[in-house]
C-alpha cells in the first residue's frame, strides 16, 4: 500500500494530524508524520528549508521510496519543494493552505513582526495561546499544543521559505497535485495561478475548496479534510483488491474546483 507523508504547519509538529493519523491507519493506508527542523522533538535544530526537504526525502526513502506528500502551510511547501527536488520519491502531492506566492512584499512585515515577537519574554507564548482558544476547537487545540510549540522558528521559516519559487516548482514535476484550501483561507489568492503551473509541468493538477474552513483546514474540517487526502491517495495508489474493501470516514465531501 502506498504510504502518505503528512507534513505540519509552523509553529507546530506532527501532533497536528493525529486525528488524520488515526483515520488513515483504520483506513489501512500507512501513514507517517515527522516533525520538521526546528519544531517538535527537533526544536534543538534550526529551520532551513534543505534540511527540511532532506527529512522528507529521508522518511520517503525509509517508507519504500514513493509516497503521496501532504503538506500545510509550511509543510505544503516543503512538499511542493520536496516534488520538485526528488520527483521519482512523489507519487502525488497534497498542499494545502499554501497559495500565496512565498516572495510577497507581505513577507518582509511578517518577518518584522515574527522577529519582534520572538524577542518578547515568552516569546509570544500568550499570544499564541489566545490564538489557538480563538481558532480552533478544543481537541485541535489539544492536538496542536501535544507536540510544544516551536515559537522561535517562524523567523527562520520566513526567511527560508521566501527562496521558494512555488510555481517554478509546480512546474518542475509530473506526479499529480491536489491544492486543498479552505473557503475562508486568506492565503488562496493565488490558487489559479499556482494550478496553472502544475498543469504546465504536465501533471494532473486541481483545487480541493473545503466549505466552512479557513487556514488550519485540516483542524477546521477533519473529516472532508481526510476524505480529500483519501481520495487523492485512490487516484495514486494501486487499487485496492475487491476483497478488501477500504472504508472511508463519513462526512461532507469537499468541493472539486476543476
Amino acid at each position: 500500500m502506498l504510504p502518505v507523508v503528512l507534513l505540519h504547519g509552523s509553529r507546530t509538529s506532527a501532533t497536528m494530524w493525529r486525528r488524520q493519523v488515526e483515520a488513515l491507519t483504520a483506513a489501512g493506508v500507512p501513514v507517517l508524520a515527522p516533525d520538521l527542523p526546528g519544531h517538535g522533538a527537533r526544536r534543538d535544530v534550526r529551520f532551513t528549508l534543505d534540511d527540511a526537504v532532506a527529512t522528507v526525502h529521508d522518511v520517503v526513502d525509509d517508507a519504500g521510496g514513493r509516497a503521496l506528500v501532504v503538506g500545510l502551510s509550511l509543510g505544503g511547501y516543503v512538499g511542493i519543494e520536496h516534488r520538485a527536488r526528488h520527483p521519482g520519491q512523489s507519487a502525488g502531492l497534497v498542499a494545502a493552505s499554501c497559495c500565496t506566492d512565498p516572495a510577497t512584499p507581505l513577507r518582509a512585515g511578517w518577518l518584522r513582526i515574527a522577529r519582534w515577537i520572538e524577542r518578547w519574554p515568552d516569546s509570544g507564548a500568550r499570544l499564541n495561546a489566545a490564538a489557538v482558544h480563538a481558532l480552533v476547537d478544543t481537541r485541535s487545540g489539544e492536538d496542536l499544543a501535544a507536540g510544544g510549540y516551536a515559537l522561535d522558528a517562524m523567523s527562520d521559516v520566513l526567511d527560508e521559505i521566501g527562496h521558494v519559487d512555488a510555481r517554478a516548482a509546480l512546474a518542475a514535476a509530473t506526479s499529480p497535485v491536489r491544492l486543498v484550501n479552505g473557503q475562508w483561507d486568506h492565503f488562496r489568492g493565488q490558487e489559479r495561478s499556482m494550478l496553472a503551473a502544475a498543469r504546465r509541468g504536465g501533471a494532473d493538477a486541481r483545487i480541493v475548496v473545503i466549505p466552512h474552513a479557513r487556514h488550519l483546514v485540516s483542524l477546521d474540517q477533519p473529516v472532508a479534510f481526510t476524505r480529500a487526502v483519501l481520495e487523492a491517495h485512490d487516484a495514486v495508489a494501486a487499487p485496492a483488491s475487491p476483497t478488501t474493501p477500504v472504508s472511508r470516514p463519513a462526512g461532507p465531501t469537499p468541493a472539486p474546483h476543476p
